[in-house]
């Protein structure tokens, strides 16, 4: 793979800009040369739409609604929480095959290796929601609010896949080979997804799981993303706790800690690697 390079003599902010699109466009290019990738990437939340509402749909009811237009948001959360993982398991591959090693000969800054991949990988979570929304579509799930907030509400799952990308890479940063991170992201990502209202209302679960449930940050992305969708049945109560009453302020702040916190540790666990 070909990579052109040029320095960005303008200053440091415009260097960042130029090497964090040079590194992006090289994971892009990675992924049309890589088809299997993208392949893999759509034909699973596919799957889990299909398999979800067709096995779920009949086992579950919903007070006042359908629980195909219940599921999506949850399935949308699933998608894109997973699909984050790719970015510590490529930046893992990435260390282990030497790239890394190459790119640090040159006069980059060392923040925008890691915009690249998180940049890039974001094309790949925003190419799952399109795969999402039409097979959503297709199986009667349907968007009854306004258009601007519908595209709030993708936004607002794009932003946080993004965030948690950054979770993803730091992990990535921090094993000794690829094939560990299915395991670790396993045991991060099983019980945010899964022990939420994704798949269930919140209130139906045992006590000390509907604590984490509505606590859980995943679940206030899927409660606000119900809301912008319009799939919220007319009439269902809300909790009384803040963060269910408040569902998008809190994805919100989520994102922005999430960013605060990881883009600096991993950019510090990247300057340490370079170091060894």
């Amino acid at each position: 793979m070909t990579l052109s390079y040029q320095i960005d003599v303008k200053g440091p902010f415009n260097q960042l800009v130029s090497d964090s699109w040079v590194t992006t466009k090289r994971n892009i290019i990675k992924l049309r040369r890589d088809p299997e990738i993208f392949v893999f990437t759509l034909i699973q939340p596919i799957m889990f739409v299909l398999l979800f509402n067709y096995v779920f749909a009949g086992a579950i009811s919903i007070e006042g609604g359908d629980y195909t237009q219940f599921l999506m948001a949850g399935i949308f959360a699933q998608t894109i929480v997973f699909g984050s993982t790719y970015s510590g398991s490529a930046m893992a591959q990435d260390l282990k095959d030497g790239i890394i090693d190459r790119f640090r000969t040159l006069p980059m800054n060392t923040a925008a290796l890691l915009i690249g991949r998180t940049a890039g990988d974001l094309v790949i979570n925003a190419a799952s929601m399109v795969a999402m929304l039409i097979t959503g579509y297709l199986v009667g799930w349907r968007v009854t609010s306004s258009l601007p907030e519908a595209m709030l509400a993708v936004g607002l799952l794009l932003g946080f896949s993004y965030a948690f990308s950054w979770v993803m890479v730091l992990i990535g940063m921090s094993v000794k080979s690829p094939e560990i991170i299915n395991n670790v992201s396993f045991l991060v990502l099983f019980p945010l997804t899964f022990l939420s209202n994704a798949f269930v209302p919140s209130d139906t679960l045992p006590a000390p799981l509907r604590l984490f449930a509505e606590w859980n940050p995943v679940s206030s992305l899927i409660q606000a993303c119900r809301e912008l969708f319009g799939n919220i049945p007319a009439g269902t109560p809300v909790g009384d706790s803040f963060v269910q009453q408040n569902p998008l302020m809190i994805v919100l702040i989520g994102i922005g800690l999430l960013l605060a916190i990881f883009i600096p540790a991993s950019i510090l666990k990247f300057k340490a690697l370079s170091k060894v």
